[in-house]
């Protein structure tokens, strides 16, 4: 009897043949970080300013605060004068202020006035230059007492009269009219020096070199 030859059998699928292998578990994923927004770091930066100088000032109130609360210790107690205290019986009395005796000025040497100065009303006596207006005179005599010379010029004098009002000299008005000269030592000059209208003289002044110091004569 002849039989079917052999027919090899179809492969089976096994048991992972409709599924595919299990896979091996997976290690967890670390949790996301997500970075910080920009109000949150300025916040951090301010609140660590602040608290930087909050420290700051507790440790200045520390340094100070033995000095300003009063007196250190094992130092005695000062009184407001900043003095200490003493003991009872210790007090001395105040010593009084030594003064000293007022000296009387003794006599000053008087210097001497380097020129002396007079002054003498007079009638005006026109010059060739008069032109025609009223004017006052005055006949002055002066006298060097320096060991210096002593320069005189019209232009040095001015009259004041009684009401206070200054009179420059006027050049060439009255023939009489004191010279510009130069005086040595001992000598005098008299002359005569005139103001513009018709006033009552009070007294001359002089000037040397029109900035020394002026010296004043009474018209008599």
């Amino acid at each position: 009897m002849n039989q079917p030859p052999h027919q090899p059998h179809p492969h089976q699928p096994g048991a992972y043949g409709l599924y595919p292998p299990p896979q091996p578990p997976q290690p967890p994923r670390p949790p996301r970080r997500e970075g910080l927004s920009a109000g949150a770091i300025v916040a951090i930066t301010l609140g660590g300013v602040v608290g930087g100088l909050l420290l700051i000032g507790m440790v200045a109130a520390l340094l100070t605060g033995g000095t300003a609360d009063g007196p250190q210790r094992g130092t005695p107690a000062v009184a407001a004068t900043g003095k200490a205290s003493a003991a009872p019986g210790d007090e001395k009395p105040p010593s009084e202020p030594r003064t000293e005796p007022e000296r009387e000025p003794g006599p000053e040497a008087e210097q001497p006035a380097p020129f002396t100065l007079t002054a003498k009303r007079t009638a005006f006596r026109p010059s060739v230059l008069h032109d025609g207006g009223a004017y006052t005179s005055v006949t002055v005599t002066i006298t060097n007492r320096s060991d210096k010379p002593l320069g005189v010029n019209p232009l040095y004098f001015s009259l004041t009269d009684t009401s206070g009002g200054r009179h420059v000299m006027e050049l060439g008005m009255d023939e009489g009219q004191i010279d510009t000269v130069e005086l040595a030592p001992g000598e005098k000059l008299t002359g005569v020096v005139t103001g513009e209208g018709r006033f009552t003289p009070r007294h001359v002044t002089f000037t040397e070199g029109l900035f020394g110091d002026p010296v004043r004569a009474p018209v008599s």
